[in-house]
């Protein structure tokens, strides 16, 4: 079959992507999700995604695996990927923070022309039904719901407090004026009608709504093989499905949304990369671009937990199950409770030091114990928080194992490569110790999970015995000018025609805080600039 444009991902961009090209009558597009439909009740309960993370078993996750990490102990690291319609907006924890502001205009110092803050904020803003409605930094009247928290747990505000008395003052707003402070996360969950509770996905803000569009054709279950070229040019995907290898041919584009992992390999497996990895795994060249698969930068995080001898944070005791059994009835009746709670309900940006131009630290707290990615039970009630670098020097890289299109790609996240990283996560970590030991937290705090005694030295042991990702990886198609870049200013890929990469990893650099809101606004920008395009042609 033949289409103008062909999108290779079903996640947060290409949800986006599909639903807005689309909005052309004249225009065919294709949408190929390896994964399904991302209706399942498992996605659409907030609280439900403990059991996607894991990966154990993989349900709507790619779940895939990172080379060993040399300053990690020699560990592998965890990479849960969704795999479903939505991508991992279908399996996070739905926090909804766009970064700060000065991470946009560093990106056009970068040679990004046009994604400067001023330049992006109107797509953040396109893309929003915020609860808080429309104002000068917030949106009220797009797809995407984003809504406050309605019951946090108790311990969630008592975090708030003692946030403040670490010198964290309050903020209302991680994406108002200024991203500095502890407060409530904001959440991707439909705050109105009849899904209000329910998760909203990506594709559940842009897909599922506009599915019976004649001209829109999403084939789930379609895991892509290559990119078809005519010499340079583009001209569509293999992909297989059900056993079978098809062909969308494309008339006009295709476009990458696979993510910072899935984009890179399409693109090496279909000879577009560095020449050394192409010539390793005898792939004859199409484009050599030196930048597929580098600059790969990631928040590295780190988790101080608690027992508890609270019931009103989670724990899987049998007690602790009755107490989830009735929160999920209670969420089918209304859409409230703890099943509608996104459990990591409170956080803060802070600086390392007052000098510094803007937060460099972030936490998320949690009202449960989390470690090793929920791949390593404890059985009592208790509360954990994350702490993570957000701007990290450290660089790994995006390869092949195989030129088998169905093996994973090789994941190099390079963790704490720079010393500077590790240094910082220190800084951090004791900033949170204190954090957690303050009094507001008292009557819930019991034992703390691996104690050690508090020097420099224990700390840095354990961070390098337990830290790993906390599922922000960006950069391997990096946008920009020199001559690591994979893409333009208009996500076209340097060298080809017919070819964009629309996801997280586009960005030349992490921003200061969760992607999820960062990939759904790029690919709202890009699609407007397409449409522009496409208008402009029909003139």
């Amino acid at each position: 079959m033949a289409y103008d444009y062909v999108i290779v991902g079903g996640g947060s961009a290409g949800c986006v992507m599909a639903a807005r090209l689309s909005e052309d009558p004249t225009v065919s597009v294709c949408l190929l999700e390896a994964g399904g439909d991302g209706k399942d009740l498992i996605i659409r309960a907030p609280a439900m995604a403990a059991t996607m993370i894991s990966g154990r078993p993989k349900i709507n996750n790619w779940a895939f695996q990172t080379e060993p990490q040399p300053e990690l102990n020699g560990r592998r690291g965890y990479q849960p990927r969704g795999r479903t319609l939505g991508g991992s907006s279908a399996i996070n924890a739905m926090l909804y923070v766009r970064g700060d502001p000065g991470d946009y205009d560093e990106w056009a110092d970068l040679g990004c022309d046009g994604w400067d803050w001023q330049g992006v904020l109107p797509y953040f803003q396109k893309s929003e039904h915020n609860q808080r409605g429309n104002d000068g930094l917030h949106g009220g009247d797009g797809p995407l719901q984003v809504a406050n928290q309605s019951e946090p747990r108790p311990i969630t505000r008592a975090f708030v407090e003692a946030a403040a008395q670490v010198q964290i003052r309050e903020t209302q707003d991680f994406n108002g004026e200024e991203q500095e402070g502890a407060g409530l996360y904001q959440v991707t969950q439909f705050h109105d009608g009849p899904k209000r509770g329910e998760r909203c996905s990506a594709a559940a803000a842009y897909l599922h709504p506009v599915l019976n569009r004649a001209n829109l054709t999403v084939i789930t279950r379609a895991t892509a093989h290559r990119i078809r070229f005519d010499g340079t040019r583009a001209t569509g995907v293999e992909y297989a499905r059900r056993g079978q290898v098809c062909v969308a041919e494309a008339k006009r584009e295709v476009i990458l949304s696979a993510g910072s992992f899935g984009s890179p390999q399409l693109l090496l497996l279909s000879g577009v990369g560095p020449r050394d990895e192409l010539a390793a795994h005898r792939i004859e060249p199409v484009v050599e671009s030196p930048g597929v698969g580098r600059n790969l930068q990631d928040h590295l995080d780190y988790i101080i937990g608690y027992r508890s001898n609270r019931r009103d944070v989670l724990g899987l005791n049998p007690r602790g199950l009755y107490d989830l059994a009735r929160a999920g009835l209670r969420w089918r009746k209304d859409g409230g409770g703890l099943f509608a709670s996104p459990i990591a309900e409170g956080g803060a940006f802070f600086k390392s030091d007052p000098g510094v131009a803007r937060p460099d630290l972030q936490l998320h707290f949690v009202a449960g114990i989390v470690d090793d990615h929920l791949r390593k039970i404890h059985l009592h009630h208790g509360f954990s928080c994350h702490v993570c670098v957000l701007r990290p020097e450290s660089r790994g890289h995006v390869g092949l194992l195989s030129t088998d299109p169905m093996a994973a790609p090789r994941i190099d996240p390079g963790f704490l490569s720079d010393r500077r990283d590790l240094d910082l996560l220190m800084t951090g970590a004791k900033r949170l110790e204190a954090l957690l030991t303050a009094p507001p937290l008292d009557p819930w705090r019991g034992k703390r999970l691996y104690p050690h005694d508090g020097s420099d030295a224990a700390i840095e042991a354990d961070i390098r015995a337990r830290a790993d990702t906390i599922y922000h990886p960006v950069g391997t198609c990096k946008m920009g000018r020199d001559h690591m870049a994979v893409v333009d200013s208009h996500a076209r890929l340097h060298g080809c025609d017919g070819l964009r990469v629309v996801d997280a990893s586009v960005m030349p650099r992490l921003i200061g805080g969760n992607t999820n809101a960062p990939t759904i606004m790029i690919a709202e920008k890009i699609a407007d600039r397409m449409n522009a395009e496409i208008s402009r042609a029909a003139a």
